[in-house]
């Protein structure tokens, strides 16, 4: 297997690029591969994450000597992103990108967990996986809505759309979106990997929806942005508790940029198209670049090896989306009532009387019909007699089959009502 820190890094200033360079052409909407579109979107987030953290970092030290090194790498890592963010295309719409935000946080969440090691980590993917899942559902039926486009045109067969967890559901309490962090001395690396890779993941979908809502065309877009990227912010302070905040700075740091090599080596691999595939090889060289500086950095620092952070160096299984279908029906199938309790999972059912979910639940949800996860739904059976949705199979929860019914008491209240088959 590949491993980053035995790679001959190339000179860090040979990675700055032009404009020619960073200005890519776009990939065609109708025509590039949905895993594709889900690769630029992932390494654009984790590009946003490598910028901000280094940002974090930069306002966090006192030493400019330092300083001066996070800048020069940030500078790279901001172009980088430059040239993934537009590889979109200029005709691809705000809510035709979200369809392929929401196919990301599906697939890659299903992904990670089944390769996760780490039991309590991988429950906490499997947990808000129902719930991105259910997201996808309701864009999709707005996108229906409002455009008249089938989300499958966009996702092709690759991915369901069906309801969740429902989102109107997944409104807790703070208190119960944090999760107990994960000890990165022992942890292996696969789970360090996951962590941080999700974490970044869900952190641009907010960042996403927190800029792109308010300019949706219509009330009801508006809103549901609005309401779904309040979710987000629950799945970014649910991951980003996971990390270890016993980790030094420069410990994070190299972590990151180990984590962007992965991503890239992986996608390389993967990639159907030749100019993408282009892109991701040459910013993996760039990213060992920056990887070796890191080690650098950390011995000059903290007189640390590398190898105390990431033993050995040689990646684990290399992520690859693949269809996760049959893996998403099942956690519906199993785990469709769950809700947190402070740092565990529970279902509804289980929970008091007095639990503050339920205080919570009635403090935004105390009006039905104004919450837009259900109008949207509401308003397209409305319009067309029934849901949109696109389904290999019925849904895997009986109570969510009903296509001109919104289910909006399931995991909300106390009745038992997810008979399976």
């Amino acid at each position: 297997m590949f491993n980053p820190f035995e790679q001959k890094p190339i000179p860090l200033g040979d990675a700055l690029m032009d404009w020619k360079t960073i200005y890519p052409k776009p990939y065609d909407k109708n025509t590039a591969d949905p895993y594709t579109k889900i690769r630029i979107i992932l390494m654009n987030g984790i590009e946003v994450e490598a910028a901000f953290f280094s940002h974090q970092f930069h306002r966090h030290c006192n030493n400019n000597d330092l300083r001066r090194e996070l800048a020069l790498t940030r500078r790279i890592e901001q172009q980088q992103q430059k040239r993934i963010n537009w590889l979109s295309p200029i005709g691809e719409t705000p809510l035709e990108t979200t369809i392929g935000y929401e196919h990301v946080a599906v697939d890659l969440t299903a992904w990670l967990a089944q390769n996760e090691p780490d039991p309590y980590v991988k429950a906490t993917l499997d947990f808000a996986l129902l719930e991105d899942f259910d997201h996808l559902y309701r864009y999709a039926n707005l996108l229906d809505l409002d455009k008249n486009i089938p989300a499958q045109k966009i996702v092709k067969e690759y991915v369901e759309m069906t309801p969740g967890r429902p989102t109107i559901v997944e409104h807790r309490h703070p208190y119960d979106n944090v999760r107990n962090f994960v000890d990165f001395k022992t942890a292996d690396i696969r789970t360090k990997l996951n962590i941080l890779i999700i974490t970044a993941g869900e952190q641009q979908t907010m960042n996403f929806y927190m800029n792109i809502g308010p300019t949706y065309y219509n009330d009801l877009g508006r809103q549901l942005y609005q309401e779904i990227a309040m979710i987000e912010e629950q799945h970014v302070s649910q991951y980003g508790s996971l990390l270890d905040p016993n980790c030094t700075w420069l410990e994070s740091l190299l972590l990151h940029e180990y984590m962007e090599c992965y991503l890239y080596y992986s996608f390389y691999q993967d990639e159907l198209d030749p100019h993408i595939r282009q892109i991701w090889e040459m910013h993996l060289q760039q990213e060992i670049a920056h990887l070796h500086r890191a080690k650098d950095l950390l011995a000059m620092y903290e007189n640390k090896d590398w190898q105390q952070v990431i033993p050995g160096g040689t990646f684990p299984k290399l992520l690859q989306f693949h269809d996760t279908k049959d893996y998403v029906r099942k956690i519906l199938r199993e785990q469709v009532e769950l809700t947190a309790d402070g740092e565990t999972l529970k279902d509804v059912n289980s929970l008091p009387d007095n639990h503050r979910f339920f205080w919570y639940q009635q403090k935004v949800n105390h009006d039905i019909n104004a919450v837009p996860s259900h109008v949207v739904i509401a308003a397209h059976q409305q319009k067309a007699g029934m849901d949109y949705r696109f389904e290999v199979m019925p849904n895997a929860v009986e109570a969510l089959r009903d296509r001109k019914k919104d289910n909006i008491t399931i995991a909300r209240t106390k009745q038992k009502q997810f008979a399976t088959v």
